[in-house]
């Protein structure tokens, strides 16, 4: 039995104010303990744009320079963590916001300069098991912004299903953890122009002829390495699909299983 589930949410559903009102609808109907990681969407960039701060983006990974690690940080965070936070308590779920600064959950290092050079964007070293398991077992609802730290008092942009991932794994020594990465599709498609093509199941050797034959897209190959990584440091089940569409219809997603 799962004792724990992970939930991913996209920055795409957090862009949509409907999608979001329906997801946050369908994740306060959850029961047992469970963890919110969100992204953030296109509102940094947004914001960006308003305040003169150039964004940059390479391979649709977004570089980030001093200005706009200040920028990220305030909007994911600040504002759109404590949308979420207010949203959930308003639908009776006792949830409290935190990035990986406080309480020193997510410790990570400034990635090294090599082809690129992504600023201070963080690769994760550490995560505070214990102090995660402390709010979980007071029924706290975490909802986690994919914003870390290097211990030396440097914040740090984090990839979101990546800090998803690593709390994934760190919980999984402590208990059963189902770990969902919702967006705004139902799952991972065979084709990507139908979007009924749901595969119920995806294994390593599926995933790479699909690789191979071009049917995965960089958007979703990073998905589907963090989730057969996930599986093998032992995160129990793992899906990739709409959450929403989950709960209210029973549809299961991707389901991905490591072998």
């Amino acid at each position: 039995m799962i004792d724990l589930t992970v939930v991913k949410i996209g920055g795409n559903v957090i862009d949509n104010p409907e999608e979001l009102n329906e997801f946050l609808d369908a994740f306060s109907n959850l029961s047992g303990k469970i963890v919110l990681v969100h992204g953030g969407g296109k509102l940094a960039s947004d914001l960006s744009g308003k305040l003169g701060v150039k964004t940059k983006m390479i391979d649709g990974r977004r570089i980030t320079d001093a200005e706009n690690l200040k920028l990220v940080s305030m909007v994911f965070a600040g504002l759109i963590n404590k949308n979420i936070v207010a949203a959930l308590q308003a639908r009776g779920v006792n949830a409290l916001g935190l990035c990986g600064a406080d309480l020193d959950l997510i410790r990570a290092e400034k990635r090294p300069v090599d082809e690129v050079d992504y600023g201070f964007v963080g690769d994760i070293t550490n995560v505070n098991t214990l102090a995660l398991c402390k709010q979980i077992e007071c029924n706290s609802v975490l909802a986690i912004a994919p914003i870390t730290h290097d211990g030396q008092g440097q914040l740090l942009n984090t990839n979101a299903d990546t800090v998803a991932t690593e709390v994934a794994v760190a919980l999984s020594r402590f208990y059963k953890v189902k770990l969902i990465y919702s967006f705004e599709k139902l799952g991972v498609l065979m084709s990507a122009e139908d979007e009924s093509s749901v595969i119920p199941v995806l294994s390593k050797e599926k995933c790479s002829d699909m690789v191979t034959a071009g049917k995965i897209n960089t958007g979703m190959l990073p998905k589907t390495q963090n989730a057969f990584y996930a599986l093998a440091k032992g995160v129990e089940e793992v899906y990739i699909g709409n959450f929403v569409s989950m709960e209210k219809h029973q549809s299961s997603g991707t389901q991905v299983i490591n072998s």
